[in-house]
């Protein structure tokens, strides 16, 4: 108990609580038994009928008090839907996921004084970027995005946020299906909000109805606690922090070329077509008009957005009702309109129909900023006013879309590891086959490039040669620098050696005796990167191992995946380690950034992959073979990038059709 009580103690009230009513639940049970003994020995022998039937009414009143307390008892410790505030279990954060409507607001009463701004709207609005607007404003954004918010939900909590908290800025999500509905009272726990927003509801009365809410919502909790992962669940898991939706997982999956994703992601072939109208728009509009009126008075700088739809889904609504919403929210109020653009046309900007990726939310916030670093199309983001034209209301269904040559390369990868005259496995090539393979790239036009080159190209929009192509070397061999560089100098190709870091410059095996192919050290990785020509990047510090040359004290990394009986906190510190130990010793080689890592084998997981991101590093590499498709806009289709793995059988003719 001394140390549950320390934790229990902020919490005290709501514990004492839970406790009265578990013990109150155990009365019941224990007076069940008592009742039945008065209906034995009194109603029973002396054949008092009445007497039975007024003691079945109490045992059914005491064993249904029992139960609710029990219940009560049990959604007040779990917290199941967020009403609480997660009191007890608090590591468990807010259940922002189940209820966002009460949670998020359970969370701000003890947390409001973090920020100054906040994002309205609802699931459309979750790729909002907060920090892009924190950078935008110099503000700290919260984003208040809700399951199915309408404009009077946002209507009523703008009021509570303006009237309780200090409110720098408000940034409004309008969406077209705003005009869909509008004020429907839900009868659904998780669609209701906070009491805070009603004058008119008791707070008992509001605590009460989820004290007694379906226990099925406090099992799939408790359920939840006990899984051992670290990473959301499913992509619509809430940062409490922030309020964002936690995407880790879904930015975490590899884009590449339309086909294999529109497999991958049915939703968008499988699209189901509907009319609809938008008889709403006038109450929106109100709405929209009333949070306007109410930050001008309280000197609230609001901004408001139209986020982008796909195409397909706009095509669902009438066009004269979408015409009539845009224009009526232009008279209202400026916006800035990205609904409907090329991206819109562009299914690997969307999660689904009505959810844009959280790259297109940078964009963004990259227009509205009016910076220049970021890549987007021309036709993306417009400040729209009351004096816009009325053709540009009527232009909203009818999106040009982008060529997939405008937006997308295909970029094929070569994987090599050891260069020898003597070739005696399929990872070695004679530096004789080596050059007539390059010879052959260069001859037919292909450009060396790097991965900066291929990020520029993602991030920025910069232009790529005609025919890229990327040279890389796993390992590290010494060869690398004597064999292959010099070739690569002659046909000024450029290339990407992948580093071993507890193998840098050594010639035996870590802690041993034995001998092994040299690998080159630091003096040659910087002449190396000094020339322009290679980039040395992280092949990890010490999970590659061979295990005939590890001792037995510890389980063998002979890759970047977990080993058996590894926690994932306890993988996710390691990896963290070894990458942080590699990158610090070939920046200092090299001099240059290190942002890449090939996996050993070419072995990966999401966790490995989200772990990775969290650390600064740009691209990974597999070594499934195939040809990517890098997408202007999407990192993404830098994660796991896949690799021709070149043998020396592979004549150059062959070769070049492998890539074409």
């Amino acid at each position: 108990m001394k140390y549950i009580l320390p934790y229990l103690r902020p919490y005290r009230r709501q514990t004492a609580l839970a406790m009265v009513l578990v013990a109150f639940a155990t009365v019941c049970d224990l007076l069940l038994p008592t009742i039945m003994n008065d209906i034995l020995n009194h109603g029973v022998r002396q054949s008092d009928f009445a007497y039975i039937v007024r003691c079945c009414v109490w045992m059914l009143a005491v064993a249904a008090a029992g139960l609710a307390a029990l219940l009560a008892g049990l959604n007040l410790a779990v917290d199941p839907i967020g009403a609480f505030g997660d009191r007890l279990l608090s590591w468990f954060s807010y259940d922002e996921t189940n209820n966002p409507r009460v949670a998020k607001f359970s969370y701000l009463e003890q947390h409001h004084d973090e920020y100054d701004s906040y994002i309205l709207g609802c699931s459309s609005t979750s790729s909002f970027p907060v920090d892009g607007f924190n950078e935008l404003y110099d503000a700290s954004f919260y984003n208040l995005i809700m399951y199915g918010a309408d404009m009077r939900d946002c209507e009523k909590i703008a009021d509570y946020l303006i009237g309780h908290y200090e409110v720098k800025n408000l940034v409004l999500n309008v969406y077209l299906d705003n005009g869909l509905e509008y004020d429907e009272e839900s009868d659904r726990l998780t669609k209701n909000l906070h009491y805070f927003f009603f004058n008119d509801t008791a707070s008992i009365y509001f605590y009460t109805r989820y004290l007694f809410a379906d226990p099925r919502y406090a099992l799939a909790k408790l359920k939840a606690l006990r899984t051992d992962t670290i990473l959301p669940q499913t992509f619509d898991v809430f940062d409490e922090q922030t309020g964002c939706y936690d995407k880790r997982v879904r930015d975490a999956e590899p884009i590449g070329a339309m086909d294999s994703y529109l497999e991958r992601y049915p939703v968008f072939t499988d699209y189901p077509h509907q009319s609809l109208s938008l008889p709403y728009t006038d109450a929106c509009m109100q709405s929209v008009a009333a949070i306007k009126a109410r930050c001008e008075a309280a000197g609230v700088n609001l901004v408001v957005v139209a986020g982008p739809v796909y195409a397909e889904y706009l095509q669902n609504y009438q066009a004269e009702d979408v015409a009539q919403f845009y224009q009526a929210l232009a008279a209202v109020t400026p916006y800035w309109d990205f609904s409907s653009s090329s991206v819109s046309c562009e299914p690997r900007y969307f999660y689904d129909g009505t959810h844009f990726r959280n790259n297109v939310g940078e964009m963004m916030c990259a227009r509205i900023a009016g910076r220049t670093d970021l890549w987007m199309p021309d036709d993306f983001g417009t400040y729209v006013t009351a004096d816009t034209p009325a053709s540009y209301f009527t232009d909203v269904l009818q999106p040009t879309a982008l060529t997939d040559s405008a937006i997308s390369t295909r970029v094929p990868i070569l994987m090599y590891h050891h260069l020898a005259e003597d070739v005696t496995n399929d990872e070695m090539v004679s530096p004789e086959q080596f050059e007539a393979q390059i010879r052959a790239l260069t001859e037919a036009g292909y450009a060396g490039i790097s991965f900066d080159e291929l990020q520029a190209y993602v991030l920025r929009g910069e232009p790529l040669p005609k025919k890229p192509v990327v040279i890389t070397f796993d390992d590290g061999y010494l060869s690398n620098y004597t064999l292959a560089y010099p070739i690569l100098q002659k046909y000024g190709m450029k290339a990407t050696i992948f580093s071993i870091g507890v193998s840098f410059g050594k010639d035996h095996y870590k802690d041993t005796d034995y001998a092994m192919t040299p690998h080159f050290g630091a003096a040659e990785a910087a002449e190396m990167a000094g020339s322009g020509l290679i980039s040395i990047q992280s092949h990890t510090y010490d999970m590659h191992q061979w295990p005939p040359y590890e001792d037995g004290s510890a389980a063998v990394r002979e890759n970047l995946l977990q080993v058996p009986g590894e926690s994932e906190e306890a993988y996710v510190e390691a990896l963290t380690a070894d990458f942080t130990r590699s990158r610090a010793q070939l920046e200092a080689a090299a001099g240059r950034p290190v942002d890449v890592l090939a996996y050993p084998a070419g072995q990966y997981s999401t966790l490995a992959q989200v772990t990775l991101q969290n650390l600064g590093v740009h691209v990974t590499l597999s070594t499934n073979p195939g040809i990517n498709t890098v997408v202007r806009g999407l990192p993404q289709t830098l994660t796991a990038m896949l690799r021709f793995g070149v043998t020396e059988d592979l004549s150059p003719e062959a070769l070049l059709e492998m890539i074409q």
